[in-house]
């Protein structure tokens, strides 16, 4: 079906609830993060949550990078507070900005996830590149009207998602 390219390998409702010690365990070193409505709401800074976060992803031994779409001004900030690499201007879901992150990691798409609250950008790119993919929640509904209207597309692909995995 067309529309299976976009959806997630797992949907969780933030990427707080993910069970990083257990991917850990399953092979996984790497991550990639989007960051707006991912980890924060948008244009927010880090918070406390996320610098906790990313602390105990490194204690466990992941490698992280943050890949955005923005402008290295937005990105950079972000990712010094966090202690992680970056990549902006990334131009999810094109693969090369994924393919690049787990260049500069040094993981192998069998070994990299990819974070995101966006079907379209986020999550195709990583299938795209055979990245495993995570679906959260958006944080805050105020988005910017492009965005808005891309979630209007995505609730159409995430019913014909949850009708195929939720029965």
């Amino acid at each position: 079906m067309f529309l299976e390219k976009f959806y997630p390998d797992q949907e969780i409702g933030s990427a707080y609830d993910i069970p990083y010690e257990k991917l850990y365990e399953l092979g996984y070193r790497g991550i990639l993060f989007d960051i707006d409505n991912t980890l924060v709401t948008h244009g927010a800074p880090a918070n406390k949550k996320a610098v906790a976060l990313f602390r105990r992803l490194h204690a466990i031994g992941f490698k992280t990078m943050l890949i955005s779409n923005n402008k290295e001004a937005r990105v950079k900030p972000f990712a010094d507070s966090v202690s992680s690499r970056y990549l902006y201007k990334a131009n999810k879901p094109s693969r090369k900005g994924y393919l690049e992150a787990m260049r500069i990691m040094k993981t192998a798409p069998g070994t990299t996830l990819f974070v995101g609250d966006q079907l379209f950008t986020d999550v195709w790119g990583a299938k795209r590149t055979g990245i495993f993919s995570y679906l959260t929640k958006p944080i805050h509904p105020k988005e910017e009207i492009q965005i808005i209207l891309k979630r209007r597309l995505e609730a159409i692909v995430l019913f014909f998602y949850h009708r195929k995995y939720r029965q």
